[in-house]
């Protein structure tokens, strides 16, 4: 068996794991990647949304974390919000000097974005909607160059291997063993569970079980952010996110009669509900979302994939409806990244800090990536070296088959119906007895938390309860969901 070795593991390369293994490789360490594709077909490949950072004179990092707690109701981890508020201009001017080419006005300074939730405009973008694709497109190149990492392309690992209760490494799918002194996942997140997602088919998180297999505690599965605006039409496009800049931009949601009905940059959840509502109401498959007074030329991917799916949004009216987008739960880790099992890391989605609570506010998420990518590699970089760490090490327990089991359709449907905008325990319950692993943990953390809150709407227990504020609902291999309060 072929073993090989480094100084940090990474799995996953999308924004969070390249940036991660350059933050890392900068400061001097050996980085293995493990890409399941090629670099550069990654899921933020796709991200329209930009860096929320507080830069603008009459913003600040206190108004952006009033703002985070404000959309995460009640559920945030203070500790975690201060740290991404306090440094995310420390990540968009890495990035820059990493070559990302932000977007600017005509006076040269960053042109700042508004979306839902935010009370000011902090949303950084490089070439609009297009924002990922940019920033992803930049840090392969980087990647790819960099002396002091090893890129494993189509490889995936299937198994955290494991030492006296630390992480020392990967098993990959062809048998080959990294050691590694810290292993960090940047796998992404689970939305494509759902059968209604605006996220590539292969988010379903793979990530959160591994680390699950290997001993580590998963935080806040309940907890998944559905958009308001994915693009509901019997082609190509179904489920396509229309990015939330748009409604900043003048962008309106309208029922059936041509009316208002809800404020467009209300947080998502708020958004959301409205939505669902509006069409069990009406007994519509969506709504209309109105473009017709925002500049095209400010979102030309939007609009070309609209007109390729052929709708003209400067004509016509989008069909929108709600869709699983963002995970907000996942491997519970600390300010640093570090999970409950000693020498593993995450960062991205896949992650769980408890910053997004009940309800993410818009762009944080990709701020998210860097921010804690950067803390994840200092980290890691203290962990003790490897050398052989895997030899002798008790095998790891992956899932079946080697690698995290493919969510098969029946198993979509049924969490879409039971778990999706709105449940209740007899829903949910049928969901614990469902093939697929992870499937069954968002059920039993569901059913833990008796309450509604944000994203996590019970339609028998349909108030907030107060005695559940700040906390948690963590769940570890062999237990029962529990709650935990996070400082």
């Amino acid at each position: 068996m072929t073993e090989l070795v480094t100084e940090v593991a990474i799995v996953g390369a999308g924004a969070a794991g390249m940036y991660t293994a350059l933050c890392a490789a900068r400061a001097g360490a050996r980085v293995t990647l493990v890409s399941a594709t090629a670099l550069a077909e990654s899921s933020s490949y796709w991200a329209q949304g930009g860096l929320a950072a507080a830069l603008a004179q009459d913003d600040s990092p206190g108004q952006h974390l009033a703002d985070t707690i404000a959309a995460g109701r009640g559920a945030v981890r203070e500790s975690a919000a201060r740290v991404l508020c306090e440094e995310a201009h420390l990540a968009v001017e890495d990035l820059a000097r990493l070559g990302v080419a932000f977007d600017t006005d005509r006076h040269g300074r960053l042109a700042l974005g508004l979306e839902g939730g935010h009370s000011a405009r902090r949303i950084v973008h490089a070439g609009g909607a297009s924002t990922g694709r940019r920033i992803v497109r930049q840090l392969s190149a980087l990647v790819a160059e960099h002396p002091g990492i090893d890129v494993l392309e189509r490889h995936r690992a299937v198994g955290v291997l494991t030492r006296d209760r630390r992480c020392v490494g990967l098993r990959l799918h062809d048998g080959r063993t990294i050691a590694s002194a810290a292993v960090v996942l940047a796998t992404g997140g689970a939305a494509a569970l759902w059968s209604r997602t605006t996220n590539p088919a292969a988010a379903t998180g793979g990530g959160l079980l591994l680390a699950f297999a290997a001993g580590a505690s998963l935080a806040d599965l309940e907890m998944m952010q559905f958009h308001p605006t994915a693009v509901a039409a019997p082609n190509g496009a179904d489920g396509f996110l229309v990015t939330e800049a748009v409604r900043g931009e003048g962008a309106r949601l309208l029922d059936a009669a041509g009316r208002r009905f809800v404020d467009e940059l209300a947080p998502r959840d708020e958004v959301a509900r409205a939505i669902s509502r509006q069409m069990l109401s009406t007994g519509a498959t969506s709504v209309a979302l109105d473009m017709r007074d925002v500049d095209p030329g400010l979102f030309p991917n939007v609009v070309s994939e609209l007109r390729r799916a052929g709708i003209d949004p400067e004509r016509e009216l989008v069909p929108v409806a709600p869709a699983a987008h963002y995970m907000m739960g996942g491997i519970a880790t600390n300010l640093d990244g570090r999970s409950t099992l000693a020498g593993l890391y995450a960062v991205g989605e896949c992650s769980c800090t408890g910053l997004h609570g009940a309800n993410r506010l818009a762009s944080n998420s990709l701020t998210e990536c860097f921010v804690f990518g950067a803390r994840a590699a200092r980290a890691a970089l203290a962990e003790p070296q490897a050398g052989g760490a895997t030899r002798g090490a008790p095998q790891p327990t992956p899932p079946a088959g080697g690698r995290p089991p493919a969510i098969t359709q029946a198993s979509r449907e049924a969490l879409w119906r039971y778990a999706g905008i709105e449940r209740d325990r007899q829903g949910l319950a049928k969901l614990t007895g469902d093939p697929h692993p992870l499937v069954r943990l968002i059920a039993s953390s569901a059913l833990a938390r008796t309450e509604s809150r944000g994203a996590h709407q019970r339609r028998d227990f349909p108030q907030l309860d107060s005695s559940l504020d700040l906390l948690h609902v963590t769940i570890e291999s062999g237990a029962q969901p529990a709650f935990a309060r996070w400082e």
